[in-house]
């Protein structure tokens, strides 16, 4: 049975992600709550579906500010399939070398900052652009890709670099360079992709790593709690409370 299948490839990655990364997750954690505890940014960026534990991960239930998510809807927006921002347009502009350069422009950054870069492939011009301005900023950059799998493939970048070489840590999501896993009877192309278990199933456990971290060291964290427990009367009061943290820090103060 095909469910079966991707269940079982799914769980796969999960288990090699725990069994082979928990030492990267340690290390990416740790720079993450340096940031956070400083007052400021661990900045996310992908493009596609490399987009998802971007969303995933803030604003939501769970999560706690320190996270600022960078999302070009023209890199994102693509489910029209065809006419304005559709397939064809994502897959011309992530390739288009400088993109990037210029969407670092419209967002200011620190020393102290983090930037956290997702690509599953790593060779695409606009996460490399990112990388490389975020480096020659001074910030740390982690990045979560299939990293070993893409190990050795030319990047598309004048750089000649792709984006692990350039990250300070990697996190390796461990998933198999097509992402697709299930074969399909007569057909060439694979179906059930798994690279967003894997970027999200290292997300969690860096960020739970990353709030174990903080608050080790003393820091109050700013959840988002959930508003539809029923009895829970203090839900939106404590959501106001980070939305309020979280402007403060965006301006600055």
């Amino acid at each position: 049975m095909l469910a079966k299948q991707w269940l079982s490839n799914a769980r796969g990655i999960m288990d090699k992600i725990e069994n082979t990364q928990m030492e990267n997750i340690k290390k990416a954690a740790g720079v993450m709550a340096d940031s956070i505890a400083a007052g400021r940014w661990v900045h996310t960026f992908g493009c596609g579906h490399a987009t998802i534990p971007i969303e995933e991960m803030y604003p939501r239930i769970g999560g706690f500010v320190g996270f600022h998510p960078m999302i070009e809807l023209p890199l994102s927006f693509f489910t029209h399939i065809v006419g304005e921002m559709g397939v064809h347009q994502f897959v011309f502009l992530e390739r288009v070398e400088g993109y990037g350069t210029q969407i670092m422009k419209s967002h200011s950054f620190d020393t102290r900052d983090t930037m956290w870069l997702f690509s599953h492939s790593g060779i695409n011009n606009v996460n490399i652009d990112v990388a490389l301005e975020a480096k020659r900023l001074g910030m740390k950059v982690i990045v979560l890709g299939s990293a070993g799998e893409f190990e050795g493939v030319k990047s598309r970048h004048s750089s000649g670099k792709q984006i692990f070489e350039l990250a300070d840590i990697v996190v390796d999501t461990c998933v198999p360079a097509g992402d697709a896993s299930v074969d399909l009877k007569n057909h060439k192309d694979k179906i059930g992709p798994v690279s967003t278990m894997g970027f999200v199933t290292a997300v969690w456990m860096i960020i739970c790593t990353v709030a174990e971290e903080l608050v080790e060291r003393g820091e109050k964290l700013y959840i988002h709690p959930s508003h539809n427990v029923p009895g829970d009367t203090t839900a939106r009061e404590r959501l106001n409370e980070a939305l309020a943290e979280y402007k403060q820090r965006i301006a600055g103060v």
